[in-house]
């Protein structure tokens, strides 16, 4: 089957979307799928699976910065794509987000299948924004034939706006066995906490900084592992000398080193404050075993349970956090016992089982041809 990925954001950025159209399209391509990649960027890229389609602008938005494209040049570009490609299926990741996505269902001669990763809370002010701005997207939503989310969290965030179409769940996934037969990085002895993602606002760094601050006295062995880079970065600055030299800031590290370091850390921390639909990041961490200490949000929710895989504590409170940690450190065989229910809980998550239910919806749509999908929309 031939399938259009298309995603909104700079295809050189870090990203959850990012990673996901990438592994998604690399997955669909092993079980003998053809795969066309569309996504701007501001990188030089030469590669027949992949096309580029136009230079980014940063925008700030839900707490973190999303380089967008959205310009006249780029959308002539992904109709030449389209034309030339001529998909079986086109698979639009975010497409109310003003860029490629949106362009791309606009554009689509096939059928169209959409997935929502955000989630927008109605009381931050990019929430507020979205839900007024929504009746301008609705002829957007509209030309989606096939609609999916990634949680419930992010379904809520989009049909509270949109209205009640049908929305199907299809989680993220990730690649369990990499995670979980991965050799250990060599790192410093002691006990080690492991944070992964963007050092920016909505990932909650200074809140793991302050609580490592409040854990290290009494717990002279423990490091904390950092990886990922951003503006937040400065936080380790308000540590005493003798504890920031027991943090470790790696910056970014390549993908196939990633699951090294889950391998050798003890527990894992994610403090993110609130506007994660989905975690991606607690998957992995459960497919290494590790125990999970995260916020009690709503998209980590449906991924690590309170007190079944994880500790899920109040989120934006360092002193949560630090107590969370603590528990684990002091009660070993609590720790090995969530590990164990992590590993476990993070099969369902396995990208055959993510693929086996997005075939079904393509299978679903791909025997409709041209003009009954043409009729569809101009009925919507």
């Amino acid at each position: 089957m031939r399938i259009a990925q298309v995603c909104p954001y700079s295809w050189d950025a870090p990203g959850g979307v990012q990673s996901h159209v990438r592994q998604l399209s690399h997955h669909l391509t092993q079980r003998g799928h053809e795969v066309q990649v569309i996504a701007p960027g501001d990188e030089p890229l030469v590669r027949n699976d992949v096309h580029l389609v136009g230079h980014t602008f940063p925008v700030q938005v839900n707490g973190s910065v999303a380089r967008l494209c959205f310009s006249p040049s780029s959308s002539r570009r992904i109709r030449r794509v389209l034309a030339a490609f001529r998909p079986q299926i086109v698979h639009v990741h975010d497409p109310l987000s003003p860029s490629t996505s949106m362009l791309a269902t606009l554009h689509a001669k096939a059928p169209v299948v959409a997935t929502f990763h955000s989630y927008f809370a109605r009381e931050h002010l990019e929430g507020r924004i979205y839900t007024a701005v929504a009746p301008l997207l609705r002829p957007v939503w509209r030309r989606v034939d096939r609609r999916v989310a990634v949680s419930n969290a992010a379904r809520f965030s989009v049909c509270s706006r949109m209205g009640s179409a049908p929305v199907l769940i299809v989680p993220n996934g990730a690649d369990i066995d990499t995670f979980a037969n991965a050799p250990r990085a060599a790192l410093p002895p002691g006990r080690r906490l492991l944070f992964v993602g963007r050092l920016e606002p909505r990932k909650g760094f200074p809140i793991a900084v302050r609580a490592f601050a409040a854990l290290a006295t009494d717990f002279p062995d423990l490091q904390l592992v950092v990886i990922g880079d951003g503006a937040d970065r400065n936080a380790v600055a308000e540590l005493e000398p003798t504890v920031r030299d027991r943090v470790h800031m790696l910056g970014r590290v390549p993908d196939g080193s990633l699951p090294t370091y889950h391998q050798a850390a003890d527990i894992f921390i994610s403090p993110a404050t609130g506007q994660e639909s989905f975690g991606i990041v607690l998957v992995e961490a459960m497919a290494a075993g590790l125990p999970i200490v995260a916020s009690d949000i709503p998209g980590y929710r449906e991924v690590a349970r309170d007190g079944v895989e994880g500790l899920l504590v109040a989120p934006a409170d360092p002193a949560a956090l630090a107590e969370g940690v603590r528990t684990l450190l002091e009660r070993p065989e609590l720790a090995t016992t969530l590990g164990a229910r992590a590993a476990r809980r993070s099969r369902e998550f396995a990208w055959d089982n993510i693929i086996d239910r997005l075939e079904d919806v393509y299978a679903e749509l791909a025997g409709r041809d041209t003009s009954e999908h043409q009729v569809a929309f101009a009925e919507a």
